[in-house]
């Protein structure tokens, strides 16, 4: 015995409406009609009888199309189911025309094969018809075919993006893991070097250390965050590095109150700001002043660093670890729409600039 397919008949919906169709009705009476039209010169009955025999059978043909399309839901594995159906449809036509010729001529004296009329007439609208119901059979199996096909691809379509957009998120969130010990590692080497030269602001800057980190190591774990809670961050770090470094620095924050609630990523600013302090101020013998300046503009925002340090020096392979780390977080959560920009100020400096979508962050 052949094995038989494990591929179950392509799920349509169930019941004569999938076989009876409005589309398939119309599409089978209006060819059956236009075949009874074309052939009704060869009949001495009336052209509209023709053609509603022809629509007859017609309809005939469709139901067993419509079956087969369903049943059986296993077909053996030499068996393709179009076959069936086509080869169904062909046998059907004789068949519904034999039964049309029977029912109309119980009346007659003898029966219709021995009448050469109505044989003529049943040769005539069998033949025609297996041509007829062949062709569109195929031409609805070629259809279905395409109609698949192009479903299957958009799902295909569908699951590349959602593995993408999962690939993006893991990338995302390992990225996002690499700016925790970044962060902190930085932060406590700035608090070593206050306890090895027995600095008396040791003790103070580590309790507030510790009161900061308590509010921001969480934070840092979100995959987004909103600029007010990214300020509220960026000012509690910077008045850390003041007590650090005594009153060598300066900060001013300058944001409007409609950006508080926007969509950020965790540590943008605080990257910048960083950068800023380890780069600019700190080497500078006399400090510097730190402007941040945050604005919403044609539905972006854009936020300013700016600093009064020793400006830009070459860094081999580009940014630095924590700017290129920020640089790619922005571009899988905002795609071409975030934007970082470094650049050295008239006055002595760097300004780093960065882009990106105004959004509201999404509960």
């Amino acid at each position: 015995m052949p094995s038989m397919q494990a591929t179950l008949a392509p799920e349509y919906p169930r019941g004569i409406w999938r076989i009876l169709s409005p589309r398939r009705v119309v599409l089978t009476l209006g060819a059956c009609g236009l075949l009874g039209l074309l052939v009704s010169p060869i009949w001495v009955i009336p052209t509209i009888e023709v053609m509603a025999r022809a629509m007859l059978v017609g309809l005939c043909a469709l139901v067993v199309f419509g079956v087969f399309e369903r049943w059986p839901a296993q077909l053996p594995a030499w068996l393709e189911r179009w076959v069936l159906q086509v080869v169904a449809v062909v046998c059907a036509i004789p068949f519904a025309v034999l039964v049309l010729y029977l029912g109309i001529s119980l009346s007659d004296e003898l029966p219709f094969w021995k009448s050469e009329g109505r044989l003529s007439g049943f040769i005539t609208l069998s033949f025609t018809g297996v041509l007829l119901a062949s062709w569109m059979a195929m031409s609805a199996l070629l259809r279905q075919r395409d109609e698949e096909a192009r479903n299957q691809k958009l799902a295909f379509e569908l699951e590349r993006s959602e593995l993408e957009r999962k690939a993006l998120d893991a990338r995302l969130r390992l990225l996002q893991a690499q700016v925790e010990p970044h962060f902190l590692f930085n932060t406590l080497a700035n608090v070593r070097e206050l306890v090895d030269s027995g600095s008396p602001q040791a003790s103070k800057v580590l309790d507030t250390l510790i009161t900061y980190l308590r509010a921001a190591v969480p934070r840092l774990q979100d995959p987004s965050t909103t600029l007010g809670q990214e300020l509220q961050l960026v000012r509690a770090y910077l008045e850390l590095m003041q007590l650090r470094m005594d009153d060598r620095l300066e900060f001013t924050i300058d944001a409007e109150p409609a950006v508080e609630r926007l969509r950020c990523l965790p540590t943008t600013l605080l990257t910048l700001v960083e950068n800023a302090i380890r780069h600019g101020i700190d080497p500078n013998e006399q400090g510097g002043t730190i402007d941040i300046l945050v604005r919403v503009k044609d539905g972006r925002v854009r936020a300013e660093v700016s600093d009064t340090g020793i400006g830009l020096r070459p860094v081999t392979g580009g940014l630095g670890t924590g700017l290129s780390s920020l640089r790619e977080r922005l571009q899988l959560a905002f795609g071409g729409s975030a934007d970082l920009r470094l650049a050295s100020m008239p006055s002595g400096g760097t300004r780093a600039e960065v882009e990106f979508p105004a959004e509201p962050l999404k509960p």
